[in-house]
């Protein structure tokens, strides 16, 4: 309370020294003989000036806001872009895993051969799991691993020799994409 009355204070002392500025000019005008047109011609000639100012400054803020609204306009176009071709890399490293599938299909057709078949698969899945963990998928260790609820999701609880809240079994794999579980894995624990 008491300092907004020293403010209140301070800025009427300023608006007194103010109107004291203004009342010695009007003053300094009188006592001077001053030509009442040049007088007018001058404070003419300030707002011309001042106008003048106002206008450039009007100006150039039109210019920035529409610098503004072109970068707005263009970084929402990028941000789309990204969007919708975020998944272009991906997709252009799972086409030779998808190409391999093919060959595998035609294949097994062809031949009836179920151990190649198998052994294609197999390669198939090692390709598909290394373009994954190239964009970082990493699996989440389960099996012999305490239990962990951040991790992990019990299914089925199980009496065992093992300590409490060992995990005995993975019943899904569950994965982290770079440091995000992406999906906890489903396991069997000990009770």
């Amino acid at each position: 309370m008491n300092k907004e009355k020293t403010n209140q204070a301070s800025a009427n002392a300023q608006e007194d020294k103010e109107y004291q500025n203004i009342g010695q000019e009007n003053e300094e005008c009188l006592t001077e003989e001053i030509d009442p047109v040049d007088h007018l011609q001058r404070l003419r000639e300030e707002i011309e000036e001042h106008k003048s100012k106002a206008e450039d400054y009007y100006a150039q803020m039109q210019r920035l806001k529409a610098e503004f609204d072109n970068f707005r306009k263009r970084t929402q176009k990028e941000k789309e872009d990204t969007a919708r071709y975020a998944s272009e890399r991906v997709i252009h490293s799972l086409l030779p895993v998808l190409d391999n599938f093919e060959r595998a299909i035609a294949s097994s057709r062809k031949n009836n051969d179920f151990e190649a078949l198998s052994q294609g698969v197999e390669m198939i899945e090692r390709m598909f799991l290394k373009v994954l963990e190239d964009e970082g998928l990493k699996i989440i260790e389960t099996v012999g691993q305490e239990f962990d609820p951040n991790l992990h999701e019990a299914l089925l609880k199980e009496e065992s020799d093992q300590p409490e809240n060992m995990i005995l079994e993975e019943l899904q794999k569950g994965y982290y994409l770079k440091d995000k579980v992406i999906r906890p894995s489903r396991v069997k624990v000990s009770g």
